[in-house]
């Protein structure tokens, strides 16, 4: 064979080998980066009296990047806001680019005796506007104190399961499950989760986090 034979030959192989490497990577897409999440909520996810550092989002991003995820997590939590307040500040608190929201909201209305009526409209516009821009959302459940009244309390409480029925988005069904009423684990006010009730909000939220980033990775490969 001469040496132009080889040539061609060489180069014939080289060109087959780089379209079935081609086709591979098209059949099997995968997502560059970092999942950009954001945690839109209030004091119980803003680290409210906590040392900095210590509060949800960070202990979650620590938790999930220890166990190999790839995650950007922005901390978009105001201590006293309300639904309504976390509807006026959507365009800015969940900015362009954001894959994932955790939509922590409704622990103020309730404790200020808001309509649940409102409070589902607000949650339902804050999550219809974030479907239309194409981002994953988990929706993390509240209950109403007790002392509001059993009609209340029943009422408020199926807010979350309806609206997570309806956009066919993940819940959790109660924020504080674990921590609330257990003072070990809350601040001196008896409300607020401590770093170690933090610990435990993340331990018992993590397998719904981890769905919904693999929900936004595979919506980003599309």
């Amino acid at each position: 064979m001469s040496i132009l034979s080889l040539y061609i030959r060489s180069t014939q192989i080289f060109a087959l080998a780089l379209f079935g490497s081609l086709l591979q990577s098209i059949g099997s897409p995968s997502f560059a980066g970092a999942v950009k999440l954001v945690v839109l909520g209030d004091s119980l996810s803003a680290g409210y009296h906590l040392p900095q550092g210590s509060g949800f989002p960070k202990q979650l991003q620590w938790r999930l990047n220890k166990d190999g995820y790839q995650v950007k997590i922005t901390n978009a939590g105001i201590s006293g806001d309300t639904t309504a307040g976390g509807l006026a500040r959507l365009s800015w608190s969940v900015p362009k680019g954001t894959h994932a929201v955790i939509v922590e909201l409704g622990a103020n209305d309730a404790l200020r005796g808001v309509n649940p009526k409102q409070t589902y409209k607000n949650l339902d516009k804050l999550i219809g506007k974030l479907r239309k821009r194409g981002i994953k959302v988990l929706l993390a459940g509240m209950e109403a104190p007790r002392n509001l009244g059993a009609p209340y309390v029943k009422t408020f409480g199926a807010i979350y399961p309806a609206l997570a029925k309806k956009y066919h988005i993940s819940l959790y069904p109660f924020f504080l499950k674990g921590v609330a009423l257990q003072k070990r684990l809350l601040l001196s006010d008896g409300l607020h989760p401590n770093e170690k009730g933090v610990a435990m909000i993340v331990k018992n939220i993590k397998p719904y986090v981890e769905r919904l980033i693999r929900q936004a990775e595979r919506s980003a490969t599309r």
